[in-house]
């Protein structure tokens, strides 16, 4: 979660997340805005469950 998308594209392209750097350069393909930051929390970890990488599957082609 962040509120600059393009600082943390930079961010992850110039190797300073360790657990994205050996998967560079990164693309952004898909983004969503949530009023708070507890429903936005809450839509991540959808997104990392079962469930959630089969909706990413199906609508994103990822």
């Amino acid at each position: 979660m962040t509120q600059n998308i393009d600082q943390r594209l930079q961010s992850h392209n110039k190797g300073q997340v360790q657990s994205t750097k050996a998967f560079q350069p990164w693309e952004l393909l898909y983004t969503e805005q949530y009023e708070t930051r507890t429903l936005a929390r809450e839509r991540e970890k959808y997104l990392k469950s079962a469930a959630g990488r089969r909706w990413r599957k199906n609508n994103l082609g990822m």
